[in-house]
């Protein structure tokens, strides 16, 4: 399975959305969701991949695939120091966006999951439309109004596209 993920933020802070792009086979599904309140484009990027692994329903194999470098370098590099120090940096300080983190590293947790960093806003057709649906989410957060907490409103799909015959492996 490949997830292409991104986020986006009116202002940083200030109101924000993701997108993730889920494709198994010929399977695709996605999904978008948004804060109307004050949140930051690195805690959306971090959003669309949360969701989109809590979406799935099984474990599986899972592509990843980025246009934040927080987010590859964090899980890549930088989550496991954080775990073994308590969730502090190597400066000793709180780890920003921990109930993020956290929740990133449970949900990838029952899968086999790989990371990859592609090039934002360079014509990448699938991270094009995780941008697009980043910015959907966005503007119907703001459409919305809402509490202006910092929780998220919940993931949506936006699109369901089953042209085989197998399911999908999340839920629907």
């Amino acid at each position: 399975m490949d997830i292409y993920t991104d986020g986006a933020c009116s202002g940083n802070p200030g109101p924000g959305g993701w997108g993730a792009v889920l494709r198994s086979g010929r399977h695709e599904r996605e999904l978008c969701g948004g804060e109307p309140g004050t949140t930051t484009n690195n805690r959306m990027e971090l959003m669309a991949p949360i969701q989109a692994l809590e979406c799935l329903k099984r474990p599986s194999v899972v592509r990843i695939h980025t246009d934040s470098t927080y987010v590859r370098n964090g899980v890549t590099s930088w989550l496991p120091r954080w775990k073994s120090n308590g969730w502090r940096t190597s400066d000793k300080k709180p780890v920003k966006n921990v109930d993020l983190w956290q929740r990133l590293d449970a949900a990838a947790g029952p899968h086999d999951v790989q990371w990859f960093w592609v090039k934002g806003h360079a014509g990448h057709p699938e991270n094009e439309r995780a941008d697009r649906l980043a910015v959907r989410g966005l503007q119907e957060a703001v459409a919305s109004g809402g509490s202006g907490s910092r929780e998220p409103a919940p993931a949506r799909a936006v699109k369901l596209s089953e042209e085989g015959a197998l399911p999908l492996p999340y839920a629907t």
